[in-house]
């Protein structure tokens, strides 16, 4: 059974983004390129919430994803994507379907597809709604060692606690740390 997995760069007071969608600090460099590229040639599906799947269909299709990051580029590009939203009524970046109902119930069908892992990266909104339906197996949290003091939060209103077991860490030179949890279920 394939498991869904969550990935975000946080500060270290707990924002994905700052003012404005601002990921100017997030401390990307050549260790990081590594790690991005082993991570995400390990996924079958990429989910997104429209924001976010905005945001990564206006660059990674572009000459200069292409030209600056070929690697990731042509995974991302490839890869099939899932959007998840009511409102966007078109998505023109290659192998990307639009789910606009019964969210819980693709993520389950999905999951029991045979193929690698799904993964949502980025999209607060969506992961919020994800975890309130206990279907993120495992969290991927990279903080960097910055305070932004405000911004958006990585996962915005719960209406319950949700318990985590850490599986385990990696450090960056960068100062950037990677936490892997699981929901304690």
């Amino acid at each position: 059974m394939r498991k869904l997995f969550a990935f975000n760069l946080i500060s270290l007071d707990g924002f994905f983004e700052g003012p404005d969608q601002d990921i100017n600090w997030h401390n990307v460099d050549e260790e990081f390129n590594e790690f991005a590229i082993e991570q995400t040639s390990a996924v079958g599906a990429l989910l997104f919430g429209r924001v976010t799947y905005q945001l990564m269909e206006s660059y990674w299709p572009t000459a200069d994803a292409l030209e600056n990051d070929p690697a990731i580029a042509g995974i991302m590009n490839s890869v099939p994507k899932l959007v998840f939203s009511r409102t966007l009524e078109k998505a023109e970046w290659n192998n990307t379907r639009i789910v606009k109902e019964n969210i819980e119930q693709e993520i389950l069908n999905l999951k029991k597809q045979p193929g690698k892992d799904m993964a949502v990266f980025g999209s607060a909104n969506l992961l919020s709604a994800l975890v309130q339906m206990d279907l993120v197996d495992e969290h991927r949290v990279r903080v960097n060692p910055v305070l932004l003091g405000n911004g958006n939060p990585l996962v915005k209103s719960m209406e319950a606690r949700v318990n985590l077991r850490l599986l385990q860490s990696r450090t960056f030179k960068s100062g950037n740390i990677l936490l892997y949890y699981e929901p304690v279920r």
